[in-house]
C-alpha cells in the first residue's frame, strides 16, 4: 500500500509496537466502524466525498499499523445494505471510489502479503467493481500476511437469513439432518466462515450502537467508542483502543477465577 501522507491528524505509521501495549495480550482480530466521514467533511466546509476519501487514507494506514504491531485480522465495514438509501449522488461516488482504491492499491497489498476478502450480497455492486473484486481476492488468496475483510453490500440481519435458507435447503434435500446443525455449522454459513470472530470492535464518532454489523460474531467482543471521526482516527487513537482492551478482563460468561 502506498503511504498516506502525514497531517496532524493521522500519525505516520511506525512498525514499532508501542511500549504501553502488552504484544503478548493484543487482539487477533479487530473490527471497525468507521464512522464519521461525512460529518468530519462538513465540518470542514467540504463536500461529504472529501470524508471518504480521507477515510480511505486512514484505513490504510490502520492496516499497516495493525500489520505491523502482530495483530492477525482486520474487518472494516465500507458499505452496509441500508447506506443505498444516500443520496444516489453519494452512492456513486462511493462505488467509483471503491474501484479507483482496489486498482491503485492492489499491487502494494500483494508486495505486503495482505490478504484480502470482500464480505457481503457482492451481486449487489456494479459489475466492473466485481470483476475489480474478484482479481483481488484471487491474487492475494495465498498470502500469509494480515487478514483484510471489507464488508461491502454488508448486512448481518441478511447474512444471518442467508445461512438460515442455506441450511434450511440442506435439509430439505435431505443432506443435513436438522439435528446436526450447531453453531460451528452455522459459522460456516457465513461470510466470515473460516475467520476467527473480532475480539474488539472499534467505533468511531461517538455512536453507542453496531449498527447491524457482525451480528453473530461480535456476541463475545470487547466493544471501544472513541468521539474521534473516522478521518481523525490515527496512530495514538488506535493505541488508546487496544490499552482499553487489555484492561477488559474477558470472562466469556464465567467467573474470575478465585484467588487463595
Amino acid at each position: 500500500m502506498s503511504r498516506p501522507t502525514a497531517t496532524s491528524t493521522n500519525l505516520s505509521p511506525t512498525s514499532v509496537c508501542p511500549a504501553e501495549l502488552d504484544p503478548a495480550r493484543l487482539p487477533v482480530h479487530v473490527a471497525v466502524i468507521m464512522d464519521g466521514n461525512g460529518r468530519w467533511a462538513e465540518s470542514r466546509g467540504l463536500p461529504r466525498l472529501m470524508g471518504h476519501r480521507a477515510g480511505v487514507e486512514v484505513l490504510k494506514s490502520t492496516l499497516r499499523l495493525c500489520s505491523d504491531w502482530g495483530i492477525e485480522a482486520l474487518t472494516a465495514y465500507a458499505f452496509s445494505t441500508e447506506n443505498w438509501s444516500r443520496p444516489g449522488d453519494e452512492v456513486n461516488s462511493l462505488m467509483t471510489l471503491f474501484e479507483r482504491v482496489l486498482q491503485k492499491e492492489l499491487r502494494s497489498l500483494e508486495q505486503e502479503k495482505v490478504r484480502i476478502r470482500f464480505l457481503g450480497d457482492l451481486d449487489g455492486l456494479p459489475e466492473k467493481l466485481q470483476n475489480l473484486i474478484d482479481d483481488a481476492t484471487e491474487r492475494t488468496a495465498d498470502n500469509s500476511g494480515i487478514h483484510f475483510n471489507v464488508c461491502t453490500n454488508y448486512g448481518g440481519r441478511r447474512e444471518l437469513v442467508r445461512a438460515a435458507q442455506s441450511l434450511a435447503q440442506r435439509a430439505a434435500k435431505g443432506d443435513l439432518s436438522p439435528e446436526a446443525i450447531d453453531e460451528n455449522s452455522f459459522s460456516r454459513e457465513l461470510f466470515t466462515a473460516g475467520e476467527q470472530d473480532p475480539d474488539l470492535l472499534i467505533r468511531t464518532s461517538g455512536e453507542y450502537r453496531i449498527s447491524n454489523f457482525l451480528l453473530w460474531q461480535l456476541a463475545y467482543a470487547e466493544i471501544h467508542v472513541t468521539d474521534v471521526f473516522w478521518p481523525d482516527f490515527n496512530a495514538n487513537t488506535l493505541k488508546q483502543a487496544l490499552l482499553d482492551y487489555q484492561g477488559r478482563n474477558r470472562r466469556f460468561g464465567g467467573l474470575d477465577p478465585i484467588t487463595p
